[in-house]
């Protein structure tokens, strides 16, 4: 009996150790806290990056301003190599990397309330399709719409890639402002570093080989 007695009384404290330590640990742990996240290797699970927004202006892109006041002409310019359009009274304004939203609002905000009151004047930008154009010994020469970053040999891609007379060391790089650079396409593939990127209003030209 007394045997007994000294079981169930060992029981007992290891029941009630067991109870409060559960509280304890349950306690612990907040329901506030997120669920923790990984990939497939266990490793933390990677913000998603935004990719890059294709609704900004680049340099070359053709921009259009308007304005309610017909005193003030229309201007259409392309965006020059350091990212600015020249405007009649204003100036230089940078356009590059702006949206036309906000390219619009800085164009009125320096024109009011220097040249005139609130409300008197409204401006609208708009801008031409983004396009760039591939030319020579391709499949499917001509313009192609810009739809985000892009280099030489994914321009050449989206022409339908090389013809069989094309030649793969005399590709031509024409920008908007005229420079123009010349591309190995065979070290292009091969090195990201020697793949120029092209923007809107560039030229790429394939030539044929001469052998």
């Amino acid at each position: 009996m007394k045997l007994f007695r000294r079981f169930w009384a060992f029981g007992s404290v290891l029941s009630c150790g067991l109870l409060m330590a559960g509280v304890l640990f349950s306690g612990c742990a907040t329901p506030e806290d997120p669920p923790f996240s990984s990939g497939p290797t266990g490793a933390p699970a990677e913000t998603p990056r935004p990719s890059a927004a294709s609704d900004v202006f680049s340099l070359g892109d053709q921009v259009t301003v308007i304005f309610s006041d017909p005193q003030l002409q229309p201007h259409e310019e392309r965006i020059k190599g350091d990212g600015t359009i020249t405007l009649h009274l204003i100036g230089s304004v940078k356009a590059v990397g702006k949206t036309p939203g906000e390219l619009q609002k800085e164009i009125q905000d320096l024109y009011v309330p220097k040249y005139y009151q609130a409300g008197r004047l409204t401006v609208t930008v708009k801008a031409l399709e983004r396009t760039y154009s591939v030319l020579g010994e391709v499949r499917a020469p001509g313009p192609k719409a810009y739809l985000g970053i892009t280099t030489v040999t994914k321009a050449i891609g989206a022409a339908g890639g090389l013809t069989e007379f094309a030649s793969k060391r005399a590709v031509y790089l024409t920008r908007a402002n005229g420079t123009k650079i010349k591309v190995n396409y065979k070290k292009a593939i091969a090195d990201p570093k020697a793949d120029p990127q092209v923007f809107p209003g560039d030229a790429v030209n394939v030539e044929r080989s001469i052998w």
